[in-house]
């Protein structure tokens, strides 16, 4: 890994709750919080399945259980589905910022989210601090997404820009338009403009197969698994 020798690594001591399955726990691996990694070893840890919360790189470290797999879709032969491109046409008259922090919109947006869409989730009930924590620190290359219609801020994208890519960090969207399918559409916006930036890859964080939240990823076809220490390509 390039910059290795650098790195600290550190593993949670205890086991935490899953946050995917219930009566499960789980175990992390960090990099060390203190440390600022460059643009080239952030990249090259997201190759190797380590993903972005707040100022945490991290990846699951599970002893017993593999269900969290890093993904990602190769943009150059990402295929729309029928559905997915209706979804493209329902949101044609989104109009687009790119903005370098979240809008003075943006958390109410996200309260709006969370209190419609996960009160079953860890991030329930949302609270300022919480959102400044969790998507409030960026890093150098972050971007944030802001789809507005009819001047109205409808949805967010986070994202960071990796040498290889864009990694969707997280989307959240107004509950009360379900029918523009705004998180779909978010990882599609992504998917294009990583064409237009000539990136190959979206990195789109965890597939896990049995968790309904985390197993639509396979649904951006082809995508890719990060399955042994290698990358797979599922067509």
């Amino acid at each position: 890994m390039t910059d290795s020798t650098e790195i600290k690594l550190y593993a949670t001591t205890h086991p935490h709750p899953c946050s995917y399955f219930n009566e499960r726990e789980a175990k992390t691996i960090f990099i060390d919080p203190e440390m600022v990694p460059s643009p080239t070893l952030y990249s090259e840890l997201s190759r190797r399945g380590f993903r972005r919360s707040g100022n945490h790189i991290y990846r699951p470290d599970c002893k017993r259980c593999n269900e969290c797999i890093a993904s990602r879709v190769p943009v150059n032969t990402f295929a729309p589905t029928r559905g997915q491109r209706r979804t493209i046409n329902r949101n044609a008259d989104l109009r687009t910022e790119i903005l370098t922090a979240p809008s003075a919109q943006a958390y109410n947006l996200y309260e709006r989210y969370i209190n419609g869409r996960h009160r079953d989730g860890d991030m329930y009930p949302p609270s300022q601090e919480q959102f400044d924590s969790f998507l409030g620190q960026s890093n150098a290359t972050t971007m944030y997404l802001h789809f507005y219609a009819e001047g109205n801020l409808v949805a967010v994208a986070v994202t960071d820009v990796l040498d290889d890519g864009l990694s969707a960090i997280y989307t959240f969207y107004d509950p009360a338009l379900n029918r523009r399918s705004l998180g779909v559409y978010g990882i599609l916006w992504q998917i294009e403009h990583a064409k237009s930036l000539n990136l190959p890859y979206v990195y789109l964080g965890y597939w896990i197969r049995d968790c309904q939240k985390m197993a639509y990823k396979t649904d951006y076809r082809p995508i890719e698994l990060l399955i042994n220490s290698r990358w797979v390509r599922l067509i």
